[in-house]
């Protein structure tokens, strides 16, 4: 039974940079790729992802939003494992220059640039369906 709730992920996610984005390509296997969330982990489910807009996981998205989001914990100085995450949601491609802004956090501009003002630039919002957890003992789905 899970114990955990969504605002209780919502904390951990928070405190893992980088994830697994995976989508289905357009030949119909998974493709997998390292995504950077900022921190950017709202308490309703979404993860955002800045990205370009010509790239093969935005086409991905487009033919077929259905995604999974795979969070790993570091280790604790101790050696316990961390937090392991799956989500899988539904992505969505947005291109609102004032939801850059409100998503925008310092140092992005080491991949964009120009900021929000990049050329092809766009946001990626991945609303949480389901997630699964396991930390130690404890493992468990919370559904949206």
């Amino acid at each position: 039974m899970a114990t955990m709730t969504l605002s209780d992920i919502a904390k951990k996610l928070k405190k893992i940079d980088f994830c697994m984005l995976a989508t289905k390509a357009e030949t119909g296997a998974i493709s997998t790729r390292p995504m950077s969330n900022n921190g950017d982990v709202e308490y309703d489910g979404d993860s955002w992802f800045f990205s370009h807009d010509d790239t093969n996981k935005v086409a991905d998205i487009r033919r077929d939003p259905g995604v999974t989001l795979s969070f790993t914990e570091p280790p604790s100085l101790l050696g316990k494992p961390g937090i392991f995450v799956s989500i899988e949601g539904r992505a969505t491609v947005i291109r609102d220059r004032t939801q850059f802004q409100e998503h925008w956090v310092e140092g992005l501009e080491r991949w964009f640039a120009q900021g929000v003002d990049t050329t092809g630039l766009v946001l990626m919002k991945v609303h949480a369906d389901r997630i699964q957890y396991w930390d130690g003992e404890e493992n468990g789905i919370v559904q949206l």
